[in-house]
């Protein structure tokens, strides 16, 4: 990679994929590897520069995670946030006590703006502070650069040595101007140049996909996510008709969304199959009302579906799948923890006989996946639509499945999405959608008595879809939605909106 690269050392804390967003976001590359690197991989990588997350450890116990002291030997920058602080401040002769006063959340913070990392900035501001310990004696050669009522050492620097330490987290939205703090450190004391974007990453996957693949065949499972479908086009561009792309309609989609996927990517280059197979879904989830029990019927169906359209391809070589980088993160690095497996980390699934796997949104956010499908000039509908689980609106309707209670909450949900849209709100709320419950109530419509059911919306706010916020969309538009909803679509009285976060629900009804 021709890019220039910033290697963020993960010791276990929550922000690492924050971390590398925040430094990509200022037009920078780079990747978050376990802190157990070994020294020459990390001197092979070539970094401009190295930051250390933080940690759930405390730096003075026997187990806590460590890096070879010779890193700060390189002459590479360093900026250690939180653990990464503390780790520094032990490993160049400093000390790290358990804090007197503990620090959790906003605080008042002031700054030495002399210091490169704080440079153009005001003298004082509010960090986001989470830590039990603190630095209690600096390293020789250190100063500190900022300060709290209870914390003497909330940045210390060695700015001969280019080593920069904050003990708050500048990641996080809550530190003011921590942003900007990341960005004079990689551009004023780095020396970066900001050559990171989209435009090249398309070019670099394009050509990186070509040498792979060679004249091999792929074939792509494609759903009509953000994800799936930026592969694919990205694959149409590197490989065009070597692609197969089998879109498995399993009935259980949005209103309209397979006829969308079928005219961004039918009648081109590639060979797009759909498989109309919704009566089969249905037949097989006839009766049932376990969600766990929908999911795994799905799921196996899919995967029947999916390998009997495969075998009447003949050969192929590649198995292309839509991975994305907190996929990897998330499924564990060296001792961090694993947050959630992922299907499709690890290698090839156990159905698929291909020789190898092409993942060309391995080292990518989502919002960079989104913003790779605008380059590769994906309409909008495809770039933004909504997370959408796998099992569809399977889950979605709470109890047995039949055509009608989806055909309901087709209309219902497009209703809902519409009014968000209309309103402005669907780039501001994560996940927004409509669920429809099993219960029925009595209402009254046309001076008739009716006994119907009841419709639940749920929207989020979220920055990792881990935890949730709800989300507060305005009361006109949900009036005005729940006046389209009972007025235009047969089966519903009643409308309720989902005010729980996450925890302690999930985002998703089942």
């Amino acid at each position: 990679m021709t890019h220039q690269f910033v290697l963020v050392l993960d010791f276990g804390g929550q922000y690492n994929q924050l971390i590398a967003r925040r430094v990509r976001e200022c037009g920078v590359y780079c990747e978050v590897h376990p802190y157990s690197t070994p020294l020459e991989k990390i001197k092979e990588m070539n970094p401009i520069g190295i930051i250390f997350t933080g940690g759930p450890n405390s730096v003075y116990d026997e187990n806590s995670p460590k890096v070879d002291p010779a890193i700060f030997e390189m002459g590479v920058p360093i900026l250690g946030l939180c653990y990464g602080c503390q780790l520094t401040a032990q490993l160049l002769g400093g000390s790290v006590k358990s804090a007197p006063n503990k620090e959790f959340g906003k605080t008042e913070t002031r700054f030495n703006n002399q210091s490169k990392v704080f440079g153009n900035l005001p003298e004082s501001g509010i960090t986001w502070m989470s830590h039990n310990d603190y630095v209690d004696a600096m390293p020789t050669g250190f100063t500190s650069v900022a300060q709290t009522d209870d914390c003497p050492v909330a940045a210390m620097e060695n700015a001969e040595r280019k080593i920069y330490c904050f003990q708050y987290h500048p990641e996080v939205n809550h530190t003011e101007n921590g942003i900007k703090m990341i960005r004079n450190f990689l551009f004023e004391v780095c020396g970066a140049k900001g050559d990171w974007s989209m435009g090249d990453y398309a070019k670099t996957a394009v050509e990186n996909i070509r040498k792979q693949v060679g004249n091999g065949k792929v074939l792509l499972a494609l759903s009509g996510g953000v994800d799936s479908s930026v592969v694919a086009k990205l694959l149409e561009k590197a490989v065009g008709s070597q692609l197969t792309c089998i879109f498995v309609d399993h009935g259980l989609m949005r209103k309209n969304e397979g006829d969308e996927v079928e005219a961004v990517f039918a009648g081109g280059p590639v060979n797009f199959v759909r498989v109309n197979a919704g009566e089969r879904f249905l037949a097989k989830l006839a009766g049932v009302t376990e969600p766990e029990k929908k999911r795994k019927i799905i799921g196996e169906e899919f995967i029947r579906v999916f390998e009997e359209e495969g075998k009447k391809i003949g050969k192929v070589d590649f198995l292309a799948q839509g991975t994305i980088y907190p996929d990897v993160i998330e499924s564990g690095a060296g001792d961090a923890a694993v947050i959630k497996s992922h299907h499709n980390v690890g290698g090839l699934p156990d159905y698929v006989d291909f020789k190898e796997i092409v993942e060309p949104l391995r080292l990518l956010f989502k919002d960079e996946v989104r913003a790779l499908g605008k380059e590769l000039g994906l309409p909008d509908y495809l770039v933004w639509r909504q997370p959408f689980p796998g099992p569809g609106l399977a889950i979605r309707v709470i109890g047995e499945i039949t055509e009608e209670k989806l055909s309901i909450l087709r209309d219902a949900d497009w209703i809902f999405r519409d009014e968000i849209a209309k309103a402005g709100l669907d780039r501001d709320i994560n996940q927004y959608f409509a669920v429809l419950t099993n219960m029925r109530s009595v209402g009254v419509m046309g001076d008739g008595r009716t006994y119907d059911y009841t419709l639940a919306l749920r929207g989020v706010t979220t920055t990792d879809f881990m935890t949730a916020n709800w989300a507060r969309i305005p009361y006109e538009v949900l009036e005005k939605a729940s006046s389209r909803i009972i007025n235009e679509v047969s089966g519903i009285n009643r409308i309720v909106y989902d005010i729980t976060s996450k925890p302690p629900a999930t985002i998703e009804w089942e």
